[in-house]
């Protein structure tokens, strides 16, 4: 497979940032940008046209309330076909997270609003190996453990 074109967005300091690369045999098309996201429209092999957003959501708690609003707005109501992949940033369940402060909802309630209101639902993702994708790097009790990737579509 040859690569055609790619995106960059800078991350901010170290953190946040995204790159993207596709196929020449797939018919992409970059609908907006943002620091945290990348909002394409997809079309491949003929197949209905997907749209698909390439996130990664912001580190800092005060501003991830107004990410997932400007999300919600982003792709607000209408049947296309929607897909959401990449790193949240957000633990959504007591599950997804390990060590550290217990979980709190109220951390994550932009985040559990869109879904819903965009009528999403969770892709499965059967893992190979390890199922958290985020680590503090300590071990031991001090270990800080998320599950923080994810992929939504309907």
């Amino acid at each position: 497979m040859r690569l055609s074109e790619s995106l960059c967005i800078e991350p901010r300091g170290t953190v946040e940032g995204l790159a993207l690369w596709w196929s020449k045999e797939i018919s992409f098309k970059i609908l907006k940008t943002s620091r945290n996201y990348i909002d394409t429209l997809i079309s491949c092999n003929g197949e209905d046209d997907w749209f698909c957003i390439f996130l990664y959501g912001p580190s800092y708690q005060e501003e991830k309330m107004a990410f997932w609003d400007n999300l919600s707005a982003l792709r607000n109501g209408g049947n296309a076909k929607l897909c959401l992949i990449g790193d949240s940033n957000m633990v959504a369940k007591s599950e997804e997270k390990l060590g550290g402060n217990p979980f709190d909802p109220s951390y994550s309630q932009g985040y559990f609003k869109f879904p819903e209101e965009s009528e999403l639902m969770e892709m499965d993702i059967k893992w190979g190996g390890w199922s958290f994708t985020s680590s503090n790097q300590r071990c031991y009790d001090d270990a800080i453990l998320e599950m923080l990737d994810q992929i939504l579509y309907k």
